[in-house]
């Protein structure tokens, strides 16, 4: 039965897969389609259960199998990419609360997503989402790991985005998928540092990296593991996304920031406990942050006004608490801890809203001992102002950068090229012919032609845009008699002569065979 370990993430995959090509082909819609649906997801959520619990017999019997391997999935000079499991005591465990809490999670959202337009779609990717956590948890090798990291991520995104005609469900999902991108970086990067350094990415081989590297490059692997564990549990600084993860419907917030994939990063760090251990500065880095999500957690969630963000501040704090278990070593405590607050979160969340509509109040008040002091619960109404630090550090630079690339690519690029935009042909010189009768009343030299700048070196530029326009059309233009215009006009017809021939299939297949010829 370990042979066939593999099973156990692959079974709920396919029958995700099952349902989006029987969607897309057979047009399998509507209610009276639910019951396929839904039969297909829960029967390869429970094989995968019964394959999981056998071999938990086994080991029980027999000992956990460890390292198991199924063969080679990547190989180049020395480096070697296994496609392993790693059913030691946490794996299993692991894997059998994911198994069991997702097939409770697709058997609730069976009545739950009834007459739903998005049901088909909705199993489809809490499939995809239960497959993706069984190999993260499974997996033997941190590549591995990543894929089913990612998989997890990409689903949350999907079903935060479920009602995807609002506006908000949108922008909050692109939110949280944003952040996540930060702790994927960081996990790409540490499995790099781990094949440059070891050779291997196995998780036996990097946790036997302490007798191997030097501190400073087992400090640097962990570093970067544990900045995508943070992101992914939703740690300060990075703990709003999970409140704007609330958008999808009922069932995905329960299996996924109630119980599974925010305890993602606490099972990176269990997984990691040896090497954390060898370094006191990350195990006190670790407690301090758990430390400060936890008060953060439990501010917050004491001024929420609805049950659902009530409980995924606490959920927040719970986990804000196993990392500072982590920190302080009692990484088997954390674990316990885990698997208890998964249990019981994705309970409270299922029955939450059963219990809304039961009823007959409002929430409880807020503690007296907050409301007397003000500046307090201004900060835990605000939520520390994290988002608004966010906004302030990352997303307007962002933003104003991306507006001013966009001016620098309408305004300069495109009028180099001849690309449709704000410029109409082969570039300013064009367009000041297109104007030059003054069409809407309006020449080259107006300050709508030129992109506005922001800040100090922003008007400098603009001011020496405007001076440099001015050049071209008083002195270029008009003063060679528009000699250098005609010019630039025969050389643009030729360009795109030359850009058409280009475009006819045996060219590119040329263009193509000479790529591939000059890389290899």
């Amino acid at each position: 039965m370990v042979e066939l370990a593999w099973l156990i993430p692959v079974l709920p995959m396919l029958a995700a897969a099952w349902i989006g090509v029987v969607y897309v082909i057979a047009g399998n819609r509507g209610e009276a389609l639910e019951k396929s649906t839904s039969r297909i997801a829960i029967a390869a959520a429970t094989l995968s259960l019964l394959l999981i619990l056998v071999i938990d017999l086994l080991a029980l019997v027999r000992g956990a199998p460890g390292q198991i391997a199924f063969g080679s999935w990547l190989s180049s000079g020395v480096y070697e990419i296994r496609i392993s499991f790693t059913l030691d005591t946490l794996g299993l465990s692991m894997a059998t609360l994911v198994a069991l809490l997702s097939l409770l999670t697709l058997r609730f959202s069976v009545n739950y997503m009834h007459r739903e337009d998005g049901f088909q779609r909705f199993f489809m990717i809490l499939s995809l989402f239960m497959g993706a956590m069984l190999l993260l948890v499974m997996a033997g090798s941190a590549m591995l790991t990543f894929i089913g990291w990612e998989l997890a991520g990409v689903s949350s995104y999907l079903l935060i985005a479920y009602a995807f005609d609002r506006p908000t469900a949108t922008a909050n999902a692109t939110r949280a998928f944003v952040t996540n991108r930060i702790g994927d970086a960081s996990f790409i990067i540490a499995i790099v540092l781990s094949l440059f350094w070891l050779g291997s990415v196995e998780w036996p081989d990097i946790l036997a990296c302490g007798g191997v590297l030097e501190t400073l490059k087992v400090g640097l692997i962990l570093s970067c593991f544990l900045l995508a564990a943070l992101v992914k549990s939703a740690q300060v600084p990075f703990a709003p996304w999970i409140a704007r993860a609330l958008e999808g419907p009922t069932p995905s917030s329960a299996i996924f920031y109630g119980a599974l994939m925010v305890h993602a990063g606490v099972y990176l760090i269990i997984r990691l406990a040896p090497l954390f251990e060898l370094i006191p500065e990350l195990m006190l880095l670790l407690a301090v942050l758990g430390a400060i999500t936890a008060l953060y957690g439990l501010l917050a969630g004491l001024v929420q006004t609805d049950t659902k963000s009530a409980l995924i501040f606490s959920t927040t704090g719970q986990v804000g608490l196993m990392f500072l278990e982590c920190g302080l070593g009692w990484f088997s405590f954390a674990a316990w801890h885990l698997a208890a607050h998964a249990a019981w979160r994705a309970y409270q969340f299922l029955s939450a809203p059963g219990l809304m509509h039961l009823m007959g109040r409002s929430n409880r008040p807020v503690p007296r001992w907050l409301q007397h002091r003000r500046w307090l619960y201004t900060a835990s109404l605000q939520r520390f102002w994290l988002d608004n630090i966010a906004n302030w550090l990352l997303i307007k630079p962002v933003r104003y950068l991306a507006r001013d690339i966009q001016s620098f690519d309408q305004q300069v690029v495109n009028r180099l090229v001849g690309l449709p935009g704000s410029a109409s042909a082969v570039s300013s010189l064009a367009q000041w012919e297109q104007f030059k009768v003054g069409e809407a009343g309006r020449v080259v030299g107006d300050s709508g032609d030129v992109g506005r700048g922001r800040g100090v070196a922003g008007r400098l530029m603009e001011g020496v845009a405007v001076l440099l326009q001015w050049f071209e059309e008083h002195l270029v233009l008009k003063g060679g008699d528009e000699g250098i215009f005609n010019l630039i006009q025969r050389l643009g017809r030729n360009l795109e002569k030359v850009e058409l021939l280009l475009s006819q299939p045996r060219y590119l297949f040329l263009l193509i065979l000479i790529t591939f010829i000059v890389i290899l």
